[in-house]
């Protein structure tokens, strides 16, 4: 018992200023790592690539992120800050070099290299985040993560702007706001105590119907959110649109979709966290569904819906996995989100022929159906105790 809890890291009061500073440091990192969606039609023109690659070239963005876990691992037992600015200070400049790759190869090395440092910043991140929120975990981890969804929302109609300005090779400009912020990273970031040797060792067997059920349902609600940040801009530029309006609707589904970053974490704090998770997939689907039969500008209010759906199950989703490994909630965080992703990475890579054979409408088709399997995973989810204060 004693070992236990000299692992979990004790309730600090809320800290606004620094949540604050973490949730912009979460915009910067987020940004750079995601702006991808928003210039990969101009990429795959200026490489002379097939649509048929898009999958695997989004996928090399986010494959680096299945290290998520690994890196939580060593976080938790090492302690400290450290890695939050590795982090920050990698996704930063992979992102500058994207607009100066020479061919497929070197874009996807450079890729490769942003999943990875990725992987640096979330997990000791994350972990650190609960300390700040006090006796509001939900609240806390919702601010954080509007930070990131703002970021990967407003990236890629930034970075789209920036190319049709000034040509690819000026993306380097987007990394200039991370320079400037790093030097202030090590006192925003919460300095996580090492695990002791000595801990009570992860009951792997006891943990991992739980951690399945969790990464299953992740993997397919990700899955959702990266068809539609792949395929759609690539829908819209071959049926003539503009490359910054295919951006567009990137932002939309992102920036509006904070809306249920902030409410999914404030929800599961009064109602707990199963049900929020199975209303809002329930009405993701709904909306993915929409999207797919709409048209004019209920595209715009659809996909804006659909973001705030399915953003507001991130923070849960996360809260749960530190839940079920409370000794090591870094590599709980980077099995939520980390491995997830790159999991549902692998999907999008594969569905790149698919959208390459018919159109890449097909993708959003599959992303549906396993947004219904979403459904029924969410609810075999563990629910947590809320304390009193959280339930008033």
């Amino acid at each position: 018992m004693e070992a236990s809890t000299a692992t979990a890291s004790p309730r600090s009061p809320s800290s606004p200023a620094r949540l604050t500073g973490m949730s912009w440091a979460h915009f910067l990192n987020d940004g750079a790592a995601n702006y991808l969606p928003g210039v990969l039609p101009a990429i795959l023109i200026s490489l002379n690539l097939s649509v048929a690659l898009a999958g695997t070239i989004m996928a090399a963005l986010l494959m680096g992120q299945a290290l998520q876990p690994l890196v939580g691992l060593f976080a938790d037992r090492v302690g400290g800050r450290v890695m939050v600015a590795l982090g920050l200070a990698g996704s930063s400049l992979g992102g500058a070099l994207v607009g100066f790759a020479s061919g497929f190869w070197p874009l996807i090395g450079i890729l490769v290299m942003i999943g990875i440092s990725n992987s640096f910043f979330h997990p000791q991140a994350l972990a650190g985040i609960r300390q700040l929120g006090g006796e509001r975990p939900g609240t806390a981890m919702s601010v954080f993560m509007v930070g990131g969804e703002v970021g990967r929302g407003v990236w890629p109609a930034l970075a789209s702007w920036v190319v049709v300005q000034w040509g690819l090779e000026y993306l380097w400009l987007l990394a200039l706001p991370a320079l400037a912020t790093l030097p202030f990273m090590l006192r925003w970031a919460p300095r996580l105590p090492p695990r002791a040797a000595n801990a009570t060792p992860i009951a792997w067997r006891r943990h991992a119907g739980p951690l399945s059920r969790l990464v299953a349902f992740s993997t397919l609600r990700s899955l959702m959110i990266l068809s539609v940040v792949t395929y759609v801009p690539l829908m819209w530029t071959q049926a003539g649109g503009s490359l910054t309006t295919g951006a567009g609707f990137i932002t939309v589904m992102l920036v509006v979709g904070v809306i249920g970053n902030l409410g999914g974490g404030r929800l599961s704090d009064r109602f707990g966290r199963r049900p929020v998770l199975m209303v809002a997939m329930s009405l993701s689907v709904i909306m993915l569904a929409a999207f797919l039969l709409a048209e004019g500008l209920w595209l715009w209010i659809v996909l804006g819906v659909l973001g705030v759906s399915l953003f507001a199950t991130l923070p849960l989703g996360i809260l749960i996995a530190q839940d079920i490994l409370p000794e090591n909630r870094s590599l709980g965080s980077g099995m939520a989100l980390g491995l997830s992703n790159a999991l549902a990475a692998l999907g999008v890579m594969l569905l790149g022929p698919v959208a390459a054979h018919w159109a890449p409408v097909a993708p959003l088709w599959v992303a549906l159906a396993g947004g219904i399997v979403s459904i029924v995973l969410a609810s075999g989810l563990p629910e947590h105790e809320r304390t009193v204060s959280a339930r008033r």
